[in-house]
């Protein structure tokens, strides 16, 4: 299945954070495989990003990559000055889909962690969510989708994740918000909750330290635990149009962990 040419005559065009690897990556590269254009953020490996831009254009698609600490909102309005000017080399003014996947991990006790760590999860995943977010809808159409991703930790709790888990939490009410108010523009604001998922994420704890792992997989009722390609394709499924009326939704995407 492939997105809708916008009326234009256009490809669509998603804007997503956080994609130069991970879950990220995997959605940058699902959409273009069915002809979604991409604008997308990275914040340190520009090589790593090139990449993706690479791939995603191998699929037929456009793609740019874009520099952005999603945590340092005073570099946003800068940030919306590129992106309008990679949408005008994208051939159109305005975009369609938003999806705010960047973050970092945090895991200490609700004891030992610090005020500065506690402010820089909220910078990351709350605090810099909301104002993107607000700086960019000037630009997105009419009719348009957001995802948010957040974790399956908000539903099931480990120890040493509350700090994390809390801003994820406040993201999923801000999800909602955003549905109720973005409505009238036609626009639908959901989450995507992940379980447990390999990759370089705090470390790359799941996908590398073997009894992480053996206790996720051992935790899922799927049995083994989640692949950046099990979140990626489900967010681009969630955008497509057939979907245009799940709304103000929190989706866990988790291969049933913890049930």
């Amino acid at each position: 299945m492939t997105f809708e040419m916008t009326a234009e005559g256009q490809h669509p065009v998603a804007i997503i954070t956080g994609g130069s690897r991970g879950l990220g990556r995997s959605t940058v590269l699902s959409l273009a495989e069915q002809g979604v254009s991409t604008i997308f953020t990275y914040h340190s490996n520009r090589e790593e990003a090139e990449k993706v831009v690479a791939l995603a254009n191998a699929s037929g698609s456009q793609a740019v990559a874009l520099q952005l600490d999603t945590s340092a909102p005073a570099g946003f309005v800068s940030f919306k000055a590129q992106v309008q000017e990679a949408l005008a080399g994208l051939g159109v003014s305005r975009f369609d889909y938003l999806v705010n996947n960047a973050g970092t991990g945090l895991h200490k006790t609700i004891e030992t962690t610090t005020e500065d760590e506690l402010d820089a999860v909220y910078n990351i995943h709350f605090k810099g969510v909301f104002l993107l977010t607000q700086a960019l809808l000037p630009l997105m159409n009419d009719g348009g989708r957001i995802v948010n991703v957040s974790s399956g930790l908000t539903r099931f709790s480990f120890a040493g994740s509350a700090a994390y888990a809390a801003m994820k939490g406040a993201v999923e009410v801000l999800t909602r918000y955003l549905a109720r108010e973005l409505g009238e523009r036609g626009i639908a604001a959901n989450t995507v909750a992940p379980g447990a998922i390999a990759t370089d994420f705090s470390g790359g704890m799941v996908r590398d330290n073997p009894e992480v792992n053996a206790m996720v997989s051992g935790n899922t009722a799927l049995g083994r635990a989640g692949e950046p390609e099990d979140i990626g394709p489900m967010i681009a499924a969630l955008l497509q149009p057939a979907n245009r009326w799940v709304n103000g939704q929190r989706i866990e995407v988790s291969g049933g962990m913890l049930l």
